[in-house]
C-alpha cells in the first residue's frame, strides 16, 4: 500500500489535468469525440492503478479529503452565478428541460426494475441501479443505501450504490462527447460573430481571459466560504426531516440566496468572472481527483446481471438524449450541447455534465442557454425531482 498525502494528491490532480489536456489534443479519437480533459487523464491514471494492483499487487491510496470541499465549492459558485432575473428569462426552456429530465428518471427506474425481474433479481436492485445512483450520483446513492439495507435487507447496499454511481460517472463522461458529435452533424453551428459581443456565462468558456483583482478575489472567496458554511448548517438543520436534501444542494441554495439578496438590496454585486474562475478550478480538480482515485478493481464485485443493467442504462441514456432531449429542446446547436450535458448528469453528476459541455463548446462555440439551464436543473431541481420519483416507485405494490 502506497499512501499519497493530501498535498501529494493535489499535485497529482494538477498533473492529471495537464496530462489530460495534452492527451486530448494529441489523440485524434479523444479530440474528435470531445472527451473532457479530466476524464481522459483521470481514467488513464485509474487504469495504471488497476494494472499496478492486479499485476504487481501494489495499491495506491490517494488522500481525497479535499475532494468534497472542492465539489461543494463548485456548487457554491453555481449558486452565486444564478441571477434570478436571467433564470426567469429562460424559465420556459428550464421547465421544458425539467420535463425531459423527469422522463429520464422514470425511464431509468422502469428499465432497472424490468431487467432485474427478467434476470431473476429482486426488483428493488433494479431501482438501486436506476435513478438512485445514476441520475442521483454518489450523494443520493449513499443517502438511500441505508433505506435499502433496512427495508429490503440488501447486504453491502452502500458499496453496491457507490460502485453503480462510479460506473455511471465514468460512462457519463465518455458518452456525452460522441452523442454531441453525432447531433452536431444535424445542426447549424452559430457563427463566431453571433456571440462576439456577449461575455462568457458562468462556466461556459473556462479558457477565456477574466481580469481580476486581489480585493475582489478575496470577496468572491468569502462568498463561497459563506455558502459552504451556511449550506452545511442548513443541511444539518433539516437532516432527518421530510425536507432533507444533500449538502451540496443546500450549499447551492445558500449561494443563490446570497447572490440575489445582496444584489436586490443594492449592497453588493457578485463578480461573475471571478466566481467562474474559482468554480472552474474547483470543478477541474474535483473531477481529476474523483477519476484518478477510482478503484476499478472494485467494480468487479458487481454481479454480472447488475453490470448488464448498468450497460443497458448507458445505451438507453444515449438514445434518450438523441431522440428525446435533442428534439424536445429544439433540434439546434443549443439542444445538442444540452444533450451532452444531460448525458453527464443523467449517468454521473453535474460536474461531469459541465465538463461534457465545456469540451463541446470549446471546440464548436459557445452555448449560453445550455450553461444557464443545465447547472440549475442538474444541480438543484433534479435532486428534488429524483427524491419524489424514488419514493413513488418505492410506494408501488411490487415493493
Amino acid at each position: 500500500m502506497i499512501s499519497i498525502s493530501g498535498y501529494g494528491t493535489l499535485v497529482a490532480a494538477s498533473l492529471v489535468l495537464l496530462f489530460g489536456r495534452v492527451l486530448v489534443e494529441k489523440t485524434a479519437p479523444l479530440k474528435a469525440f470531445t472527451i473532457p480533459e479530466p476524464v481522459a487523464g483521470g481514467l488513464v491514471v485509474a487504469l495504471l492503478m488497476l494494472f499496478a494492483q492486479q499485476v504487481a499487487g501494489v495499491t495506491i491510496k490517494f488522500d481525497t479529503s479535499l475532494q468534497t470541499p472542492l465539489m461543494l465549492a463548485f456548487f457554491a459558485t453555481i449558486g452565486l452565478s444564478a441571477n434570478l432575473a436571467t433564470l426567469k428569462a429562460g424559465g420556459n426552456v428550464m421547465l421544458k428541460f425539467l420535463g425531459v429530465v423527469l422522463g429520464l428518471l422514470v425511464m431509468q427506474n422502469v428499465i432497472g426494475i424490468s431487467l432485474a425481474s427478467l434476470l431473476g433479481l429482486e426488483r428493488h436492485l433494479g431501482l438501486l441501479a436506476g435513478s438512485v445512483t445514476l441520475s442521483g450520483g454518489h450523494g443520493t446513492g449513499a443517502a438511500w443505501s441505508s433505506v435499502f439495507s433496512e427495508q429490503f435487507g440488501i447486504q453491502g447496499a452502500t458499496e453496491l450504490a457507490m460502485a453503480c454511481a462510479t460506473f455511471g460517472l465514468v460512462l457519463g463522461g465518455l458518452i456525452g462527447g460522441p452523442v454531441a458529435k453525432y447531433l452536431i452533424r444535424k445542426v447549424t453551428i452559430p457563427s463566431a460573430s453571433h456571440h462576439q459581443d456577449q461575455a462568457p456565462v458562468g462556466f461556459e468558456e473556462p479558457q477565456a481571459t477574466r481580469l481580476i483583482t486581489v480585493n475582489s478575489f478575496i470577496e468572491s472567496l468569502a462568498l463561497i466560504a459563506l455558502s459552504l458554511a451556511g449550506g452545511q448548517m442548513l443541511a444539518e438543520a433539516i437532516a432527518g426531516t421530510s425536507f432533507e436534501l444533500p449538502t451540496f444542494v443546500c450549499v447551492l441554495f445558500i449561494g443563490v440566496l446570497l447572490r440575489n439578496v445582496l444584489s436586490g438590496l443594492g449592497w453588493y454585486q457578485v463578480f461573475e468572472r471571478e466566481i467562474s474562475v474559482l468554480g472552474n478550478v474547483s470543478l477541474a480538480l474535483f473531477l481529476a481527483m474523483a477519476l484518478m482515485s477510482l478503484r476499478l478493481w472494485e467494480l468487479a464485485h458487481l454481479a454480472l446481471p447488475i453490470l448488464l443493467i448498468l450497460s443497458i442504462q448507458a445505451v438507453a441514456m444515449a438514445v434518450y438524449a438523441i431522440v428525446i432531449t435533442f428534439r424536445v429542446m429544439g433540434k439546434n446547436y443549443d439542444a445538442a450541447v444540452l444533450a451532452a450535458g444531460h448525458c453527464g448528469f443523467g449517468l454521473g453528476a453535474t460536474p461531469t455534465a459541465i465538463a461534457n459541455m465545456q469540451a463541446v463548446t470549446h471546440r464548436f462555440g459557445p452555448s449560453h442557454l445550455a450553461f444557464i439551464v443545465v447547472p440549475m436543473v442538474g444541480a438543484f431541481f433534479i435532486d428534488i425531482a429524483n427524491a419524489l420519483v424514488i419514493k413513488l416507485f418505492m410506494a408501488l405494490p411490487i415493493y
